[in-house]
């Protein structure tokens, strides 16, 4: 009987060409690198972020923080300690032109001043902003001084950050909630409910601005529906925070489709 063996042939050597010669250009990022700290819980702010920061040669880079679903002051002042370890982890060693941490509420609780040495013991280099930081510079931009806020806190939480604002030298005639707890479901809130609560806040009532408070609140697309409805400027923690990051980049020029504070230029 006659066996038939595979023919089995050497491969031959690989030719290894090594030190190719390259060029370099800015890369990613050449214009403004942007860094920001996401909640561990935050479906919402990265994908607004998305939707702003289409200008070429600005990008932005994230990190994820420990946090609870459940927004009570305790889970808010938790984060604290874990900011300075998470902003390290954004580009190690590489340059950062600002660092957003982004949680409005733990902003207020902690306070904007806590934050930013947090940020700064990382990035000592980079401009530090954070949700309610950024409103307030949206508020001074407005000109506004009576701010109608929306919020999906519980009422402990919404104290805080009426008293917050207010403590910044701005009024708060009137303030609503979604008394909502749990993050994701906060991050499902769809924009009819958004727009019915924002008409339901301000109407009839003397009013500079609305700011709706929150990362996992969605507003970028409805935003500029809202200020038609209602005849103001509107404006949210992301909304906000990523106009802030851009103007303390030094990136000026207007963004059409994104409400009026996206028109404003310096």
């Amino acid at each position: 009987m006659k066996t038939e063996t595979a023919d089995v042939s050497t491969p031959g050597e690989c030719e290894m060409i090594e030190n190719l010669p390259f060029n370099t250009d800015a890369g990613i990022g050449s214009r403004a690198r942007i860094g920001l700290v996401v909640l561990a819980s935050d479906y919402t702010v990265e994908e607004e972020f998305r939707k702003i920061f289409t200008i070429p040669g600005v990008a932005f880079y994230e990190a994820r923080i420990r946090n609870s679903n459940q927004i009570t002051p305790e889970t808010l002042a938790a984060m604290g300690p874990r900011i300075t370890d998470t902003v390290d982890l954004i580009l190690p060693g590489d340059h950062l032109d600002v660092v957003a941490f982004g949680c409005t509420s733990a902003s207020m609780v902690l306070g904007a001043e806590k934050v930013a040495s947090q940020i700064h013991a990382a990035r000592p280099d980079a401009k530090a902003t954070n949700p309610i930081t950024s409103a307030f510079a949206a508020f001074d931009a407005f000109g506004a001084k009576r701010i109608a806020v929306l919020t999906p806190y519980r009422r402990d939480v919404n104290d805080i950050v009426r008293n917050y604002i207010e403590q910044g030298g701005y009024t708060v005639p009137v303030f609503g909630s979604f008394n909502e707890e749990n993050d994701p479901t906060v991050a499902a809130i769809d924009a009819t409910s958004l727009r019915r609560a924002v008409d339901t806040i301000t109407k009839d009532r003397d009013v500079d601005c609305v700011f709706v408070s929150c990362t996992s609140v969605r507003l970028v697309e409805a935003v500029e529906e809202i200020e038609a409805a209602t005849g103001l400027p509107v404006t949210s923690s992301n909304h906000a925070m990523a106009w802030h990051c851009l103007r303390l980049a030094g990136v000026t020029e207007p963004i059409d489709g994104l409400g009026r504070l996206f028109q404003l230029t310096p």
